[in-house]
């Protein structure tokens, strides 16, 4: 006869396996919602503004082209146009802050009559865009490209620079415009801003970019001489004001409301 061993209290009943490997997205603590408390009430507000200011740049794109029987031919006075485009520009020294060459090509044309592989012409085109910051250029500027032979002339494209202050100056509206709309509600409700909670740009939060400085559209001058006389007035051209747009969300807590 043995004697009966009697089985440990602690192991006298296996644990269940969700016990033994407990879910850690169970024990994960949940977020925090973003309320506040009757002690303590949050108010989430939006601050916006919106300013106009003149224009910091003016950008032309000009487009040369050429067309001849032969390719060398056409190649040739492509690069005669490219240059004589690039030194007029450049003689109006800082008034032009920036000039690029863009795209070239130089493509056949074949015979729509023809069979194989005949060729009628040659094409070609090159563009150069050229940003002013001196308006007062500009018309004669544009006047003098366009009298370009075969020369396309597009815009002026007005415009901010990135590091335009008046970004920053519509932000720094927008954030006062933030704490001037929870203050008049607080005062709404007999109450008073006590902190800032949060600030942030919209979509910061949910990874989604916020929405870009507006501007308004800019206008457009479209120009095509085959070589006109160089003795012809200059464009007189108004820039355009630029609206500048910007947002912001704001939290702040408040003391208890007078309800």
């Amino acid at each position: 006869m043995t004697d009966e061993v009697p089985y440990p209290a602690e192991t006298a009943a296996p644990q269940h396996a969700a016990a033994q490997h407990p879910d850690p997205r169970a024990a994960a603590p949940r977020s925090a919602v973003p309320y506040g408390t009757p002690d303590t009430p949050r108010v989430a507000v939006r601050g916006e503004a919106s300013l106009e200011v003149e224009p910091e740049t003016a950008t032309l794109t000009v487009t040369a082209g050429a067309r001849g029987k032969d390719r060398r031919a056409a190649l040739h006075d492509l690069t005669r146009r490219n240059t004589a485009i690039l030194e007029l520009a450049r003689g109006y020294g800082e008034a032009v802050e920036k000039l690029e060459s863009g795209a070239l090509s130089i493509s056949p044309e074949p015979d729509r009559h023809g069979r194989g592989e005949k060729i009628r012409a040659y094409s070609g085109h090159v563009r150069i865009t050229v940003v002013l910051n001196d308006f007062t250029a500009l018309g004669e500027l544009t006047s003098r490209l366009a009298r370009q032979e075969l020369t396309r002339v597009d815009g002026p494209w007005w415009a901010l620079r990135p590091g335009s202050p008046a970004h920053r100056e519509a932000r720094r509206q927008a954030v006062r415009d933030a704490v001037t709309r929870a203050r008049e509600y607080a005062e709404a409700l007999g109450a008073e801003l006590t902190a800032l909670v949060e600030l942030s740009d919209p979509g910061a939060d949910d990874g989604a970019r916020p929405p870009a400085p507006g501007f308004a559209g800019a206008r457009g001058f479209r120009a095509a001489a085959p070589g006109a006389a160089d003795d012809a007035p200059s464009i007189d051209l108004e820039p355009q004001r630029q609206t500048v747009y910007a947002q912001v969300n704001a939290r702040f807590t408040m003391s208890p409301p007078a309800l």
